[in-house]
């Protein structure tokens, strides 16, 4: 019975953090389509292969950055950095902090724009005017809310996945003849699986950022092997996640009008079945999904920033965990944390009026450029000379 619940224990971690992978690579650029529409759909019928192969190169990394962490006992991303870059972390460690300080700049942004496309093309209101309402609320929510963005995130990832299969899966039966047209343009228009390749391993070099969050992680695996298994369910829930929007967005692939959406999910339901019940829920899920991923990037800068007031004061004096953990509920918030949250705000705004398209066909590939020399190339290295982490020292 014993080895039973053991198991199940067991199961029920390497389900968890699968899903942690997936809760993180999905947000509002993910749910708008904007970023499987720019790395895949537009590269032609190869879209239908090129998520599989990106997730595949994510999976190996990420398990063997969580089994690193976990076969090692580091389980905070400096230490971790510090612990894997060895006696180079004096300069990767250090610019791993660059690349993760971009990353917390950008992502927030495609945020602020996924939230703000989305809410012009609901009421036609200017995306600048959008984009700013959408920061104002985030704002207020990063400095009020973060605790109760925090609660119930588990239940709003869910809740956008249910929408999103409630929202594609219809459209993708009603839309299978469109499917087989885009399949034949696609076909027709011979696009070079060279381009398409490229596309997706720079999607799948940008998302190599998430190390940073993934290794907290790995304190809850009973084993470092569990690392691996976790990893694999994450690979296939992503895989078929990301294809199934693909063939959503290829139902109207052959439409004029697609290829300049910067929020395609919305234009394929709008053209789709069930416009008038589907294109309000997909808006608040995109919406939310957004402003939850831009509240917890601002809440983490500001905690860069100002770091944790009182806590380590508290833990000094010999506080135990849930006294300090309740005293810290009373605290007021500070003039330094309302400022850091502002400026970050301005910042994400500022960025985001680039535009959705932009920052996510050219502010992640400037992060996946970044990753190249900080993670991609120094990990093969890695991998290489310790055999996978298996050579005795």
């Amino acid at each position: 019975m014993k080895n039973i619940k053991g198991a199940g224990k067991t199961g029920a971690i390497i389900l968890g953090v699968s899903f942690v992978w997936f809760t993180t690579h999905f947000g509002g650029g993910f749910a708008s389509g904007a970023q499987i529409y720019s790395y895949f759909v537009r590269y032609g019928v190869w879209c239908l292969f090129m998520p599989v192969l990106a997730m595949l190169y994510n999976a190996i990394f990420f398990a063997y950055s969580l089994r690193f962490a976990r076969k090692h006992g580091v389980y905070d991303y400096r230490s971790y950095n510090n612990a894997f870059y060895g006696k180079f972390a004096p300069v990767f460690s250090n610019l791993f902090e660059v690349l993760y300080i971009c990353v917390m700049c950008v992502a927030p942004a495609v945020a602020f724009a996924t939230g703000g496309a989305t809410l012009s093309e609901l009421t036609g209101l200017p995306y600048l005017l959008c984009t700013f309402l959408i920061g104002v609320f985030i704002f207020i929510v990063a400095i009020f809310g973060t605790d109760l963005v925090r609660r119930v995130a588990s239940v709003l990832s869910v809740c956008i996945i249910a929408g999103l299969l409630i929202v594609y899966i219809p459209n993708i039966i009603s839309g299978f003849s469109g499917i087989r047209e885009a399949v034949s343009s696609m076909t027709a228009a011979e696009l070079p699986v060279g381009d398409a390749l490229y596309s997706a391993f720079l999607y799948g070099t940008f998302q190599l950022s998430n190390i940073a969050v993934f290794v907290q992680h790995a304190r809850s695996f009973e084993k470092p092997k569990d690392a691996v298994k976790s990893m694999g369910v994450g690979f296939v829930v992503n895989s078929l996640m990301m294809v199934m929007v693909i063939l959503g967005l290829m139902t109207v692939y052959t439409d004029p009008g697609a290829a300049e959406q910067s929020v395609p999910t919305l234009f394929m339901v709008q053209n789709g079945v069930g416009a008038s019940f589907m294109t309000p829920l997909i808006s608040v899920l995109i919406i939310l999904g957004a402003v939850s991923t831009a509240v917890n990037m601002v809440a983490a800068m500001v905690k860069r920033v100002c770091g944790e007031r009182r806590a380590d004061e508290e833990v000094a004096k010999g506080t135990d965990k849930k006294e300090n953990s309740e005293n810290r509920k009373g605290i007021n918030i500070s003039k330094k944390e309302i400022v850091a949250a502002l400026v970050c705000c301005i910042v994400d705004f500022g960025i985001a009026q680039f535009g959705l398209l932009t920052l996510i066909q050219k502010a992640y590939s400037a992060i996946a450029y970044l990753a190249i020399p900080v993670i991609l190339i120094p990990y093969v290295i890695h991998m290489i000379i310790t055999r996978f982490d298996t050579k005795t020292e």
